[in-house]
């Protein structure tokens, strides 16, 4: 993936509050969550470049039962 690029924002302080009160509820950073923003507006007015990759995946990787159907090592017991 190529590097992020980092821009300063300058926010109504309300308007940045509804925000993080937002991205808490969607479980997402303030800034995953902006970004998330940005790409469905992109999207919605049809111009979202073709050769955007997808949102970089954050958090702790999920455990190898929840991807592969739910069967552990011991044969799901």
């Amino acid at each position: 993936m190529s590097e992020r690029k980092q821009i300063l924002l300058r926010l109504d302080p309300a308007v940045h509050d509804a925000l993080v009160r937002w991205a808490a509820d969607e479980l997402r950073s303030t800034t995953a969550q902006i970004e998330f923003l940005l790409r469905q507006s992109l999207s919605h007015a049809g111009r979202m470049p073709k050769e955007v990759g997808g949102l970089p995946r954050r958090g702790r990787p999920r455990k190898q039962a929840e991807t592969d159907g739910g069967e552990t090592e011991n044969g799901g017991q």
